[in-house]
């Protein structure tokens, strides 16, 4: 019996990533005024952020509707497949309710394995290779599910944001807080922890410096992660950024693979451009 990985878009693969380990992907919604559209499939990052500074207003995502997720299991079932499911954190969206509503619609819970992966970003793509790894090696979707939730504590997710202000739009942050940090030039690392959003250390100056200090905080975590891969994850960064934290990991000399993504549309949506993240699973 085969196993066949699914996630909602908020994994922030790149599209290599999903064509190599053959995952299919969900997208979430978006919504501009009156216009819905699809992560990824209809519309992009820029025209999220060139829509929110003209309108001065940050975007409504939407998770995946209960038909939505029954008209993509079903087709997949048909050939007795099993389907290992990932979802966005579930404190920060329905999207994993609706995927058990589904198989359950189907009756077919037995062979829909859904995972709240308490995460998002890379933080859930990180979850999502290691399934799709397992599937290809022949595991079952009940191995790949108990594997999946031994690791999902150790999954370490952050990342530090250039600019407070689509925070403060979408309600993440207060207006004082907002516009103090723009005037001293505050720049917060938002850790993903028990699958919720915390700020930590408030980091100040210009972005360039500030991502580089940023990844080198965490030097005795990195060294101490699995060594099979480590995600730069950026909402729309400079070349010249990517590249310099890159340059750091590689010195490191311990990661097998250093993967660059670049965040999708719900990720990007509430935490606006320049933001960027190191994600790695811990041992």
């Amino acid at each position: 019996m085969s196993v066949k990985i699914i996630s909602d878009s908020t994994c922030d693969l790149s599209p290599e990533l999903i064509a190599k380990y053959g995952i299919h992907i969900v997208p979430l919604h978006i919504v501009l005024g009156d216009k819905e559209f699809a992560d990824g499939a209809s519309i992009t990052p820029d025209e999220i952020y060139e829509w929110s500074d003209a309108n001065k207003a940050t975007p409504k995502t939407s998770a995946l509707g209960l038909e939505e997720a029954v008209e993509v299991f079903k087709p997949m079932l048909a050939d007795g497949s099993e389907l290992v499911c990932f979802s966005i954190s579930g404190t920060m969206s329905t999207t994993c309710n609706v995927m058990r509503l589904a198989a359950q619609d189907l009756d077919a819970a037995d062979r829909i394995f859904v995972i709240d992966s308490e995460n998002l970003s890379t933080g859930i793509g990180l979850q999502v290779l290691e399934a799709a790894e397992m599937a290809a090696a022949g595991k079952s979707g009940a191995e790949i599910a108990a594997h999946i939730e031994a690791i999902r504590p150790k999954v370490r997710a952050s990342f530090v944001v250039d600019t407070l202000t689509y925070l403060h739009r979408g309600g993440r942050c207060g207006g004082l807080a907002a516009l103090a940090g723009a005037v001293l030039k505050l720049h917060p690392r938002i850790a993903v922890v028990d699958g919720k959003m915390g700020a930590g250390k408030k980091y100040r100056g210009v972005m360039k410096k500030v991502i580089l200090e940023y990844a080198k905080d965490m030097e005795a975590e990195l060294l101490d992660a699995e060594s099979k891969r480590v995600f730069i994850t950026h909402s729309g960064c400079e070349d010249s950024v990517i590249a310099e934290v890159k340059a750091y990991l590689e010195s490191l000399n311990y990661f097998d693979e250093i993967l660059i993504t670049r965040a999708g549309c719900v990720v990007s949506s509430h935490c606006g451009p320049g933001t960027l993240g190191v994600l790695f699973i811990a041992k």
